[in-house]
């Protein structure tokens, strides 16, 4: 990355606080083929990656420990989002297309805290532990 590509990154950054964070688990169960037959993980990912674009960072992580509802996705609120009340959505079984969709949809509009999750994805909420929450890096 050139030093001109890196202010622009900086200035962006600087200019509209962290980004919408959505964090999607592809460890031990979530994202298997094993676990999930025929669901096409990887072109899930770059779906959302690709859908998202530059109104958030989607990232993998290797196990979010909420297995039993995979494929587990964290959508974090921006910093805008987390000042107008915002908190971190938890949701579960993202297994369908129309999902990812949905959740790009949302970053796009704002997510957490800006705006409403479309569609079905209020049906895909989980709750988790605070062992597991507070055992998230931020």
């Amino acid at each position: 990355m050139s030093r001109r590509d890196r202010d622009g990154v900086r200035e962006r950054a600087r200019g509209a606080g962290a980004p919408v964070t959505v964090t999607v688990c592809r460890g031990c169960c979530c994202g298997t083929e094993a676990k999930h037959p025929g669901v096409d993980h990887a072109g899930q990912y770059e779906r959302l990656r690709t859908a998202v674009g530059p109104a958030g960072r989607v990232r993998a992580v290797k196990c979010l420990d909420v297995c039993t509802q995979s494929n587990v996705v964290v959508v974090g609120p921006s910093a805008e989002g987390r000042a107008a009340g915002g908190r971190p959505v938890w949701l579960g079984f993202v297994l369908m297309d129309e999902m990812i969709d949905d959740i790009a949809a949302w970053v796009r509009a704002g997510g957490p805290g800006l705006a409403d999750p479309p569609g079905l994805l209020d049906l895909q909420l989980i709750s988790v532990s605070r062992r597991v929450r507070e055992g998230l890096p931020e």
